[in-house]
């Protein structure tokens, strides 16, 4: 019998499927598959299995046993080709290689599996929406969509995700970790999605080309937003104010004009912003730093838009015109303020007399005639 390890001889046939051994107990073992014979019970919790050495395999599950340890890194297991199968992990041995992309794995099932992305084959389908996946975790993650399960809770801010890999991903918010550091600039970021839209900086691929005007883009959803302003498209729409925006992103940072949400806070002074942009803007009046120079009078700024406006005033440009007298003007907001004088606007009302006036500032001179004040006193 032991020969027949050397010389391949299987002399035992199964009748039901085929497959050779060349034990006559390993075939009846093997028919205990077909019959759906199990006689070895669990005396805990009423399994049955096929094999003896499975219900044995079986009882540590109940007895915590983890008879097999690593050596590398001390971890046990119940089993021992699952000791085997963990060791490639320290090994880096990846038997099984695919024969489409030469990509190797440690494991048959993961080699398996990443096989069915060249066949197209999806053997796991949602029985709710008909959609169908490669692997059945990726279906139990796509099922909680549908039940609306968000078991994976953030202990810090009590946000709620439908996966533990966001969970983990949105933990990085909170304790500052970015693993994902870039070979040429240094910059780290807390996705492996966002350095490698980032690496597009570097590399200058743009892939994603716009058919009305030619422009290109690196990242599709960039091209799917550029596309909104040809159509005019503005499909999220505030319920508050009715406002529409042409994407989410803006439209969940206007939200924060109605529900007063500041969530960038300074550590110098402790004042919040709705913005990130805004609290960089900001931090510069701490350390006193002012990057945009003017080339012509010197003049330095600590905003790219302020530095922009005054180099107009070098220029003589005068974007803002207004439709009704035609005259122009440097800033949209001065616009905003000289049409005032047409539509007959007086926003900023005196709370003393009811006195109306178009400027903050006017009602600010104003409300001084109530107190008496004279801020301006002459020297002589």
């Amino acid at each position: 019998m032991h020969m027949m390890t050397h010389n391949g001889e299987r002399p035992y046939k199964c009748t039901s499927c085929g497959k050779c051994f060349n034990r006559s107990s390993i075939l009846k073992t093997h028919m205990s598959i077909h019959n759906d014979e199990r006689p070895y019970e669990c005396t805990i919790c009423g399994k049955c299995f096929n094999r003896s050495s499975i219900l044995k395999i079986h009882l540590t599950v109940h007895s915590g046993e983890r008879p097999y340890k690593c050596t590398n890194c001390g971890k046990s297991f119940n089993r021992s080709c699952t000791l085997k199968l963990h060791m490639r992990v320290h090994s880096g041995e990846r038997p099984y290689k695919c024969t489409v992309c030469e990509k190797y794995f440690r494991w048959s099932s993961t080699h398996k599996t990443h096989m069915r992305s060249h066949n197209g084959e999806r053997l796991c389908k949602c029985t709710v929406c008909g959609k169908s996946f490669i692997q059945s975790s990726h279906l139990k993650s796509h099922l909680i969509i549908h039940n609306g399960e968000c078991p994976y809770k953030c202990t810090s801010c009590g946000k709620s995700f439908n996966r533990s890999s966001n969970l983990k991903t949105h933990m990085r918010i909170h304790n500052g970790e970015r693993p994902y550091k870039c070979t040429s600039c240094g910059k780290s970021f807390n996705r492996s999605s966002t350095l490698k839209s980032h690496l597009t900086i570097h590399n200058g691929e743009r892939p994603y080309k716009c058919t009305c005007c030619g422009k290109s883009f690196s990242h599709s959803s960039t091209l799917k937003t550029h596309v909104a302003v040809h159509k005019g498209e503005r499909p999220y729409k505030c319920t508050n104010c009715g406002k529409s925006f042409n994407r989410t992103s803006i439209l969940k940072t206007h939200m924060r004009i109605h529900n007063g949400e500041r969530p960038y806070k300074c550590t110098s002074c402790g004042k919040s912003f709705s913005h990130s942009s805004t609290l960089k803007t900001h931090m510069a009046i701490h350390n006193g730093e002012r990057p945009y120079k003017c080339t012509i009078c010197g003049k330095s700024f600590n905003r790219s838009s302020t530095f922009r406006m005054h180099v107009r005033i070098h220029n003589g440009e005068c974007p803002y015109e207004c439709t009704i007298c035609g005259k122009s003007f440097i800033h949209p907001s001065t616009l905003k303020i000289h049409m005032r004088i047409h539509n007959g606007e007086r926003p900023y009302k005196c709370s003393i007399c009811g006195k109306s006036c178009t400027q903050s500032s006017n009602l600010k001179t104003h409300m001084r005639t109530h107190h008496e004040e004279r801020s301006y006193k002459c020297t002589v």
